[in-house]
């Protein structure tokens, strides 16, 4: 019987809902679903395979070691065909290319990924031709990889640099996050870089780092010293041990500097004394 009763209240609930509102309870559910689903897990110090396998813009089958040399490289996962977030993410990435002093190419390698399986090659070129132009230096094309693959590679890869994704069926479009991954030479994650923006020092500290000091100035390496990737803060931060050590360390070329001119000067008197 009481069963019974709670079957009778349910049914009364139910029926007495305004469809309108069951449309955007369940509108809402399906919201909240797909964004659990969706996120940037930051997988510092963990390494890509590296003969995960992809079609490039040109039709050709390539494993991903072939851009990975003795350069670090940056990647970014997205969709060609995204109405809306890749499309504003990789232009802040081009708006970013424009005003770094760096060519693609010269001391990194661009490497993007669709999370599509059903895009082509044919469309990654075309995306590729469009962003090409737009970055305004032709010379760099060797320096850019847009890749396609298929719907099991693509999740590895993505599992790998912790880029959850879903497919959104009621929009019809696949929900996801924005983030650029920073690798070195030997496929190792070194630096994420969070959302659409990425300022160009920033991005110059983190190809530094991930070249292991290999390209930069003497600046760049310096900075490096005293600053340190913060995860919660999505970017470089003051180090406190690193920032102590640095200044250990000009101390100790200020005291050194400062003896050896000492010791010159009590070496000349000395000459001086033994002459006279």
């Amino acid at each position: 019987m009481g069963v019974l009763s709670v079957l009778a209240c349910s049914a009364f609930a139910i029926g007495n809902n305004n469809p309108k509102d069951l449309n955007s309870q369940a509108a809402s559910y399906h919201q909240e679903m797909v964004v659990n689903k969706i996120g940037i897990d930051q997988n510092l110090g963990d390494k890509i395979d590296l003969n995960n396998t992809f079609t490039d813009e040109l039709g050709n089958q390539v494993a991903l070691k072939k851009y990975f040399n003795e350069k670090p490289v940056m990647m970014a996962l997205v969709y060609y065909e995204c109405p809306t977030l890749c499309s504003l993410h990789l232009n802040g990435m081009i708006d970013t290319f424009k005003r770094f002093e760096w060519d693609i190419g010269d001391k990194f390698e661009f490497v993007v990924v669709s999370i599509d399986p059903q895009e082509s090659s044919k469309l990654a070129e075309k995306k590729l031709a469009s962003y090409l132009e737009e970055y305004g230096r032709p010379q760099t094309r060797d320096g850019w990889h847009f890749l396609t693959g298929s719907e099991e590679n693509i999740k590895k890869l993505a599992n790998e640099v912790g880029f959850r994704y879903t497919w959104n069926a009621r929009e019809k479009q696949w929900a996801h996050g924005a983030a650029s991954y920073i690798l070195t030479p030997d496929g190792e994650l070194s630096y994420y870089h969070m959302g659409i923006q990425i300022q160009p020092r920033v991005l110059r500290l983190s190809l530094v780092e991930a070249a292991d000091n290999k390209i930069g100035s003497l600046v760049d390496q310096a900075l490096l010293m005293c600053l340190q990737y913060d995860p919660d803060k999505k970017t470089y931060a003051f180090y406190a041990l690193n920032l102590v050590r640095f200044g250990g360390g000009v101390m100790l070329l200020v005291l050194g500097f400062f003896l050896f001119r000492f010791w010159r000067k009590e070496s000349k008197n000395n000459t001086t004394k033994q002459t006279t």
